[in-house]
């Protein structure tokens, strides 16, 4: 009953500034934040250290990992004779120069490098040719034929 009326009453008058339990809030907040934690200072020390390690950790891997993408981007820029990228550069040197790009996505390259050697091929462009039909091909070229004829006859009085 007690709690009842002093949550009713109290409450109000914390605004109001006549008291209520503001000081035992001050004396109750502990000023040392492994208290705070529920810990010894030393287990606090322990646990702010692992905090620091892990942190540098996933940064490092994180580093490696954008090292590792910016490596690729420079292999396909080669492959495919693009500009070079500074920040890709930089990115390397940070990492350090030892970043090799991970094997998923050289086998994806090297997946892309087959398609576009069978596609280059000989055998690419007949199989290409034989996916088009053939009246198409040949209405094509009865129309740039009768075209070609049709400008000789302008431009020549013989014909």
């Amino acid at each position: 009953m007690a709690f009842l009326i002093k949550s009713m009453v109290g409450n109000p008058l914390k605004g109001m500034g006549f008291g209520g339990g503001e000081e035992k809030a001050e004396e109750e907040a502990p000023k040392d934040p492994a208290a705070a934690a529920g810990m010894t200072r030393e287990e606090y020390e322990e646990y702010q250290k692992q905090l620091v390690e892990e942190k540098m950790e996933r940064d490092a891997d994180f580093l490696h990992k954008k090292a590792e993408r910016a490596t690729l981007r420079v292999c396909l820029r080669e492959k495919y004779r693009l500009p070079k990228s500074e920040q890709d550069d930089n990115m390397i040197q940070m990492a350090g120069d030892d970043v090799d790009v991970p094997e998923e996505l050289l086998k994806m390259v090297d997946e892309d490098a087959t398609e576009e050697e069978e596609k280059d091929s000989i055998l690419g462009q007949m199989q290409n040719l034989q996916n088009m039909d053939m009246d198409q091909i040949k209405e094509k070229a009865s129309a740039t034929l009768t075209e070609i004829k049709s400008k000789a006859e302008e431009k020549c009085s013989v014909m």
